[in-house]
């Protein structure tokens, strides 16, 4: 993908400290594209940016998303300084196992939701107008998860904010495809980062995390509206969305369950 003649690709990225944000930020800066990185850990993202090309010409924003009006500062002044973004990816996100009777996990159902959906919103919302009135490359990508396709036992705060997001995407497409703005959703399958590494049970198609950033911006170059990464477990997605509910919960109500701590 190439920006208008004479002028890198401008990419604004959340959750750009680690994980697959990070990746997605290298592959990006491997283009040739000036970035905004934004994460919560300043000194990650100053080391982050040390080791991308151009490593002075990218904007580092120390902002939790979950600040709206931090997130919002962020966006404006990387719209003022590089005169607008083509590609804003949503890459913030934690998990952690959840049960609803357990004492404590309705704050963490809250903080998941607060950072997995509406920090996606609050992410895409600065950017919307400016992109109205531009031409050309412009992306919003919201980063879901194949655990957003069917909800797994100990994992429902998760599960529900990923299809969250993935319904949220979809409603935002309709709305704004008729001014040309692509809307992409990435629905990760098992990707080597550190909210995984926490996973104690066997993790089918494990990608690294560099092969999933370069196959995600492929997604993202073409505009593609829903793509799971890695491709196998696309099929194993539409396999389980197809499956009766008996003969889901028959395979799944004994399968493992996610760790209890929130993993960013």
């Amino acid at each position: 993908m190439t920006a208008a003649r004479g002028r890198r690709l401008r990419v604004f990225v959340t959750g750009a400290s680690s994980g697959i944000g990070a990746a997605l930020a290298r592959e990006y800066a491997a283009r040739g594209a000036v970035l905004g990185l934004l994460g919560r850990r300043g000194d990650a993202l100053r080391e982050l940016a040390a080791t991308l090309p151009s490593s002075s010409d990218h904007h580092i924003y120390a902002v939790d998303v979950t600040d709206h009006a931090a997130l919002a500062g962020a966006a404006s002044d990387f719209i003022a300084r590089e005169g607008g973004a083509d590609i804003v990816i949503a890459g913030a996100g934690v998990s952690a196992g959840t049960l609803t009777e357990r004492p404590g996990d309705l704050s963490r159902f809250a903080e998941i939701f607060a950072i997995n959906v509406t920090a996606t919103v609050a992410t895409f919302a600065p950017f919307i107008a400016p992109m109205k009135q531009g031409t050309g490359t412009r992306r919003l990508v919201a980063i879901g998860s194949v655990a957003g396709i069917r909800g797994m036992k100990g994992a429902g705060a998760y599960c529900a904010s990923k299809s969250a997001v993935h319904t949220y995407a979809e409603s935002l497409r309709l709305e704004l495809q008729p001014h040309g703005i692509r809307v992409v959703t990435i629905a990760p399958g098992y990707v080597d980062t550190p909210m995984t590494r926490l996973n104690r049970f066997p993790m089918p198609f494990l990608m690294p995390a560099d092969r999933f950033a370069a196959a995600a911006a492929r997604a993202i170059d073409a505009g593609r509206s829903y793509r799971v990464i890695p491709w196998p477990m696309g099929i194993v997605a539409k396999l389980l969305r197809l499956l009766p509910n008996v003969l889901f919960d028959a395979l799944f109500v004994h399968a493992p369950q996610k760790a209890g701590k929130v993993a960013p």
